[in-house]
């Protein structure tokens, strides 16, 4: 089958179309909310469920996690140190790097951030039918493929 350059362009911009309706859907325009509705930002939101799944780890290994520059880390942990819901101490193998991990009232925060994320995402997993759950996995892991490829 030969594509004509006009349906590619079609497509280019069905694609663009599509990519800033996911972008409004999820909410992910709000810089003051999660997509699920807690008033957090959403790189607060994804530093606090990464240091839930680990005791603590540096804030260069957190900028890592979160795919976001040491320095906006730096002011992002130390917004979430203001609202004691992480704190920082010296690393025990390299005294010039920093520690981070949550506090006990960040473990609450980060347990209601992902009991959040869990009823959203169910809710919307319930309106996709089963059969077509494994394409929809699919084409979203190719969608992360191909941006970690374009970020090269």
């Amino acid at each position: 089958m030969v594509v004509s350059s006009n349906e590619i362009a079609v497509s280019e911009t069905a694609f663009q179309e599509q990519m800033v309706a996911l972008t409004r859907a999820f909410g992910w325009h709000r810089p003051t909310h999660t997509p699920c509705g807690q008033p957090v930002s959403i790189a607060e939101a994804h530093a606090l469920l990464e240091l839930s799944r680990v005791r603590s780890m540096t804030q260069q290994e957190l900028a890592d996690k979160i795919n976001l520059q040491k320095s906006t880390v730096s002011r992002l942990v130390s917004g979430l140190e203001a609202r004691d819901w992480i704190a920082r101490r010296r690393n025990g193998d390299d005294g010039r790097a920093r520690d981070v991990f949550l506090t006990p009232t960040g473990e609450g925060a980060a347990a209601d951030l992902a009991s959040a994320r869990r009823k959203k995402m169910d809710g919307i997993l319930d309106r996709i039918p089963l059969e077509r759950r494994g394409a929809l996995a699919d084409s979203l892991q190719l969608l992360i493929e191909a941006i970690h490829e374009s970020n090269d």
